[in-house]
């Protein structure tokens, strides 16, 4: 689990945040509508109401795994993705009364608008943002509940043997198994995986959210992939707040293969490749967490070799001791628009493909979502790579 520190300062920012937001909800939705007091204070209930419910989304849908506590989730869930493009529409339609008021005042003379005129744009206003709003969050829960696209794409692997050439690695990450999305999707990834016929398959991460009791019969569709080498997996940082080590123990009794900070070697005689499994970076300062030393530890570094690792981190440490691809995620390559833009400027490598040297990194978008179940601007993805000798 998170250190009381991480913890304390997680909810302050979220407080922060979320109490600054609603706020300024309150203040165009209803101070500046002109709307009666009676009306203000139940606003004010409604949003305050709302705002908990944010901050507390995630203690309710870890420990209330019920259709009750499922139920309560969803709607915060919901409504932080409303509440964000609500409140980008509020500010894009008053900036645009302001430049039109502007305009308008330097034509007139600097005679002020009525109150009248005041109230009238600010609930034409409300309006067009409800409006805009509505629309943009509709498209995003219909978008991410819509089958995953698939990414197909060709890797270069430095050393990689011609008979395997063309191997083929199918890869999901950021499932988020849980209190939305259950065994029917990934009954239906499971089969859209199948289909392309993989050589291997590589779950990178943030698989569930919750425990083994809760969604162990769910994750258990897990035992339908079929592949020539097998599937596996590295624990994200969901995994821990879930129970990272329950949930190793789980998939192995699932025929998933849980790579914790080691390597295999795949192939024969004939051509053989390198897979190893980090465990997720952000844990790197525990007992059990990210260890590439010990990954790497033994192996020959003349054979290629693909790493498994939640986190877009430490590719260039990877690099350096051999590794020719990094598989990863954790991004969801920002998943709703703006977001997206601010994921780019904090990661390096946010989403997509990135050649490092001779070596590359790809970083999946993620097959599922967390928090808001909308995907906008950057849609959820099953990912085939054909390594090319």
């Amino acid at each position: 689990m998170p250190s009381p520190l991480r913890i304390s300062i997680f909810f302050l920012v979220v407080t922060l945040v979320v109490g600054g937001g609603h706020l300024y909800l309150y203040r165009r939705l209803f101070r500046d509508t002109g709307v009666s007091l009676r009306v203000r204070r139940l606003g004010a209930v409604v949003l305050t109401s709302l705002a908990l419910s944010l901050v507390f989304a995630r203690v309710v849908a870890t420990q209330l795994h019920s259709p009750a506590g499922d139920a309560l989730a969803v709607l915060a869930w919901s409504w932080m993705g409303v509440a964000l493009y609500l409140g980008l529409a509020l500010a894009a339609f008053r900036v645009v009364s302001r430049v039109t008021e502007w305009r308008r005042s330097r034509r007139s003379g600097g005679a002020p608008l009525s109150p009248e005129r005041r109230v009238f744009l600010a609930r034409a206003a409300v309006g067009g943002a409800a409006v805009v709003a509505g629309g943009i969050a509709s498209y995003g829960v219909w978008r991410a509940f819509q089958p995953p696209d698939l990414r197909e794409l060709a890797v270069r692997l430095p050393g990689l043997p011609r008979t395997l050439d063309g191997f083929r690695i199918v890869q999901m990450s950021d499932l988020h198994i849980g209190d939305v999305l259950g065994r029917p999707f990934l009954e239906e990834l499971v089969r859209r995986c199948n289909a392309l016929r993989p050589d291997l398959v590589a779950v990178t991460g943030d698989l569930v959210d919750g425990t083994v009791k809760q969604l162990g019969p769910a994750v258990a569709a897990l035992r339908g992939l079929r592949s020539r080498s097998g599937t596996f997996f590295v624990t994200g940082n969901h995994e821990y707040y879930s129970g990272d080590v329950p949930w190793a123990a789980a998939l192995e009794t699932m025929d998933v293969t849980v790579l914790r900070n080691r390597h295999l070697t795949l192939g024969d005689a004939g051509g053989r490749l390198d897979l190893v499994g980090v465990d997720d970076y952000g844990q790197r300062d525990r007992p059990r967490g990210y260890d590439l030393e010990a990954a790497v530890l033994g192996r020959d570094p003349a054979r290629p070799a693909v790493l498994l690792a939640h986190q877009p981190r430490g590719v260039e440490e990877a690099v350096a001791r051999g590794i020719g691809l990094q598989i990863s995620g954790h991004t969801h390559g920002g998943q709703m628009f703006p977001i997206t833009a601010l994921v780019d400027a904090a990661y390096r490598y946010s989403a997509g493909l990135y050649a490092v040297g001779d070596a590359h990194v790809y970083v999946s978008r993620g097959t599922g979502f967390w928090g808001p179940p909308m995907r906008i601007g950057s849609p959820p993805e099953i990912t085939s790579i054909t390594l090319v000798a």
